[in-house]
């Protein structure tokens, strides 16, 4: 019963993750980019502060380093250049850059952690990132990338960047909870602060974008990151990864649901990041590489 609660929780998380991607489009449409980013981490860190007052326990300043490393990078960093992006990236385009990120998180590991990548990581990655290629660039359509796409890949590096901090800099003696309430306080504090010398204005939105708003707080932000947090330890990054290949599928059925169904080159970048993620994510659990992170 563990692993199927483990496998549920990994699952629910990327569905969160990929609708983030098409809810982003109703906030912006009233929102700036800096005040949705500031919006959605105030009310999600303001929602783990309480549940870790509930749970009798307190976000120690001893590791205020690591919290204002480890949330400058997995949620101001990231957040920032995903609302940038989502102005003129399609939710499509965006969910299927991001997929390719645990390959990226294998690629920075190497350099930060001197964790050697494994021969079929190597080869997935190229593999991934033609993928990637295809879909932004449009199979060849025009030789360009455009700026929301250039913001998507720059929260990818930043998502991957905090995947491979967490493992280095995240308190072994704190619950997940506690840190993570740390994690999104910092963030969010930054988000606020850049949305402010911005001159953006915090504005009350309309009942149907607040909605969007607040599922992702809820869902693609608190439930996500608790989710995904506690079925990592259980069945290691790797096993864990290949849940990810679920972000841009839940992207894709959403979208088409709303009548924007993917086009052939992101069906074609989708098979390829996709397969190149389960290939290296399979490849990595056999040969029993796998760590917990917390």
């Amino acid at each position: 019963m563990g692993n199927i609660s483990s496998y549920f929780m990994a699952t629910m998380a990327a569905i969160f993750w990929g609708a983030n991607f098409n809810l982003a489009r109703p906030v912006l449409s009233e929102m700036g980019p800096y005040v949705a980013g500031a919006s959605r981490y105030i009310l999600a860190a303001l929602i783990m502060v309480v549940i870790t007052m509930i749970k009798k326990e307190t976000i120690p300043l001893r590791h205020l380093k690591s919290y204002l490393t480890l949330g400058i990078a997995g949620v101001f960093g990231f957040n920032l250049f995903f609302f940038l992006g989502m102005q003129t990236s399609s939710a499509i385009n965006g969910a299927l850059i991001m997929a390719l990120n645990p390959l990226l998180t294998a690629i920075l590991g190497y350099f930060i952690l001197k964790d050697i990548p494994t021969r079929k990581q190597l080869i997935a990655f190229p593999i991934g990132v033609a993928g990637v290629a295809i879909v932004v660039l449009g199979a060849g359509a025009h030789i360009e990338i455009s700026i929301g796409d250039f913001y998507i890949l720059l929260a990818n590096l930043s998502w991957a960047l905090y995947n491979v901090l967490v493992r280095k800099m995240m308190p072994k003696d704190v619950s997940g909870i506690a840190s993570t309430a740390g994690i999104m306080t910092v963030g969010a504090a930054a988000l606020t602060l850049v949305a402010i010398l911005q001159g953006d204005s915090f504005i009350v939105p309309t009942i149907s974008t607040g909605i969007s708003l607040i599922l992702m707080v809820i869902g693609g932000s608190v439930l996500s990151y608790l989710f995904w947090n506690a079925s990592i330890t259980k069945l290691g990054p790797s096993k864990a990864a290949i849940f990810m290949n679920l972000v841009p599928v839940t992207t894709m059925v959403i979208a088409s649901i709303e009548s924007l169904p993917p086009n052939h080159a992101q069906v074609l970048g989708a098979i390829l990041v996709v397969s190149a993620v389960t290939f290296s994510s399979f490849s990595v659990s056999k040969s029993g590489s796998d760590k917990t992170i917390n």
